[in-house]
Parts: C-alpha cells; structure tokens; sequence
C-alpha cells in the first residue's frame, strides 16, 4: 500500500517553493540607454540598502531615489530580492576573483614557505574588495539571512572549493579526493565566517583576525598533507 503521508509532503514542498520569490531577470539589457538604466537601477538599490536595510528596501523607494518609473525597473528585475540576487552574484564574483590570484600555482607549489602570508593576502583583499563594493556589507548579510538567496553564497562556495580541489589534486594526486574536498570546503566556509564576524563585530582587530585565519587554514591544510616537503 502506496504512504498516505508521501504526498502530503510533496504538496508541503510544491507549496514552500511557490513561497520563494522569483529571482531570475527578466530580460537583459541590450541598447547603450538600456544597459544604463539597468545599472543605475542597481547603483541606487545599493544605495538605498545602505539607507534603509533589506527589510525596509523596496522597489519603489529605488524607482523614487532612481528617478524612474516602475516599468522602468520591472523591465529588467520583478522584485527586490531579484536586486539582492544580482548584487550578490557580483559581490561573489569579485571576490571568487582574489582566489586565483592569491593562490597561485606557484604558492601551492611551495605551501611551507608562502601559503600563510597568502591566505593572509587572500583575507585582506577580499575584505577590502567587499567595503569598496557598495552595500558590500550589508549584501554580505542578505546572502545569509535572506533564505531565497542562500543559493548565492552556497554556489559561489562550491565553484572556489572545485576549483581549489581541482588545483591542489594535480599536485597531490594521492591525497583522498573526498578529504580534500571537505577540507577546500571546510576552509572557504570558515575564512568567509570570519569576515562576517568582522562586520558584525568592528571592534575586532583586522590583521589579527586575517592572521588567525591563515593558521587555522594552513593548520587543515597541514593535516590533509598538502603542506609537507
């Protein structure tokens, strides 16, 4: 006899689905005048979210500091968390960026000797990448406390895990590829939790936090036995 309660929880699911907001864009623009509406519409609502915080954030006080027309901005995103959406992916993007660039091939060639001051780099330029951006900080706290959002941050820290994974198996190809995942993981996650923490807590010290982080980081990295001559 087929579960009563199975599709009870399929409609449970159907229903917390329909709850989430639409997130895509709805077009994107193409002419010279559209793009730039476009990214002003973004520039304000950054503005506005420094203002106000995501909960009071509208579209319509956008469209008023933007000076547009609501068609204007339905045009291209159907809500306020389609904005955070578009923002958020930028603000990753920026900074999966310094990821690259900070832990070269080079660095982890020769981890005992430069992969510390490089993560120490990596944290420091990834918190001056997040305050240059606008509203940096306060999209840094939407991709965590805004649910339909989540998928941001979640992806973003899946694509640097694979590609850190991927760069450090060419050099260790006898570490547990499983291991290392969960240790690249492990290690993005916690360097991205502490600098939530120095913006929920300003009163912390920035280098001391970033050195911290480095020992934790190469500490794993250490264990896993990608440090070792």
């Amino acid at each position: 006899m087929p579960s009563a309660r199975a599709p009870q929880t399929e409609s449970i699911l159907d229903a917390k689905a329909l709850l989430l907001p639409e997130l895509g864009l709805k077009k994107l623009p193409t002419q010279k005048r559209a793009l730039e509406t476009y990214e002003l519409i973004l520039a304000v609502a950054a503005r506005v979210l420094v203002d106000v915080g995501v909960d009071r954030l509208s579209t319509n006080l956008v469209c008023k500091e933007a000076g547009l027309s609501p068609a204007a901005l339905y045009r291209y995103f159907p809500n306020k968390y389609a904005l955070l959406h578009e923002l958020g992916v930028r603000l990753m993007n920026a900074q999966n960026v310094l990821v690259e660039s900070c832990l070269t091939p080079e660095v982890l060639m020769d981890p005992v000797d430069r992969l510390q001051p490089a993560l120490v780099q990596l944290f420091l330029e990834t918190y001056r990448v997040t305050c240059e951006t606008p509203a940096g900080h306060w999209i840094t706290r939407a991709l965590r406390a805004v649910p339909s959002l989540q998928e941001v941050r979640l992806q973003s820290h899946q694509a640097v895990t694979a590609e850190m994974q991927h760069g450090l198996s060419m050099l260790h190809p006898t570490i547990d590829p499983e291991q290392m995942r969960v240790t690249v993981r492990m290690s993005v996650d916690m360097t991205y939790a502490a600098l939530e923490m120095l913006f929920d807590d300003p009163t912390l010290d920035l280098n001391r936090v970033a050195q911290t982080n480095a020992w934790l980081v190469y500490d794993m990295f250490n264990r896993l036995g990608t440090v070792k001559r």
